[in-house]
């Protein structure tokens, strides 16, 4: 693609076009938030993929591929989805998982676009505001000045809209952002570093906690980091920890006796005493 002009831009709901990347034979230039993420991958002198890495939420769209050479000027779309997991959230009360399933979509022809690194991560909002996780879009953003709040049903039962009416997303209507109050679907994604019980001699009280985490030159894990590390990895330990928001939760992957028997979870054991109780601890160390 050496004799060709390759420009890569993003579609906004405005209809306006975010640019992307540029590239001029030997001469690329990224902008935004695509710096230092994003590239061609030119395998052949054919090639106009687009390679993202670290795919981000607002990634998720359409992306536009204009090739000009001399008089001709090609253009094509294409969508990209996100796939991952999304789990209800509810400060002081519990959490329990649905799957959000989508791909990540491509074409046969060049170019194409691919993404490089399903590591997702999401900047935090509204409630999960330090659990590591961004609200679903669709879900109520307990934080915007009107905006619907809803919940998803698979099994209609009475409790939950009526029998009699059929699976499907259940509406509250538009509700206040300041003066409402509602819990929150969050959704969470592959870790950008690595998740783990900290072995220590001693069970912490939550400030001690924090601290030999930071000993051990991590951070207190959030709770996205334990449902992306149980969910998405795998992660097991028969053992309650710390979480940075207060909660001490465990994450079972193999149920067992006396370890979740019935069912594969996360574990919440609550909010105890900050001072008072003393527990082990769960680490985030991001990846350098």
């Amino acid at each position: 693609m050496f004799g060709n002009r390759i420009k890569w831009t993003k579609l906004e709901d405005d209809a306006t076009e975010l640019d992307v990347i540029i590239s001029m034979g030997f001469h690329k230039k990224t902008y935004g938030n695509f710096l230092n993420r994003v590239y061609l991958l030119e395998e052949d002198e054919h090639d106009a993929t687009l390679v993202i890495t670290h795919l981000d939420v607002t990634d998720y769209g359409t992306y536009r591929c204009e090739i000009i050479n001399g008089m001709k000027d090609v253009i094509i779309e294409v969508n990209l989805e996100v796939d991952g997991k999304f789990h209800f959230f509810s400060k002081g009360l519990f959490s329990h998982t649905r799957r959000v399933w989508g791909v990540i979509t491509s074409i046969s022809m060049m170019p194409r676009l691919y993404v490089g690194s399903r590591m997702l991560w999401w900047p935090p909002l509204s409630s999960c505001m330090g659990h590591g996780e961004m609200v679903l879009i669709g879900a109520m953003l307990a934080g915007l000045m009107t905006e619907p709040c809803e919940y998803p049903i698979t099994k209609p039962r009475q409790a939950c809209g009526g029998v009699k009416i059929s699976a499907g997303l259940r509406n509250y209507g538009r509700q206040h952002r300041s003066n409402s109050r509602f819990d929150v679907f969050c959704f969470t994604a592959g870790l950008r570093g690595r998740f783990y019980y900290l072995i220590q001699p001693q069970k912490l009280s939550y400030d001690g906690a924090v601290a030999a985490c930071k000993n051990n030159g991590a951070e207190i894990a959030k709770v996205g980091h334990i449902y992306a590390a149980w969910k998405l990895h795998g992660y097991d330990r028969c053992d309650a920890g710390w979480l940075a928001d207060g909660s001490v939760r465990y994450p079972i992957s193999r149920p067992r006796k006396n370890c979740s028997p019935t069912e594969a979870a996360v574990r919440f054991i609550g909010f105890p005493d900050k001072k008072q109780n003393l527990y082990g601890v769960y680490c985030y160390k991001p990846q350098s």
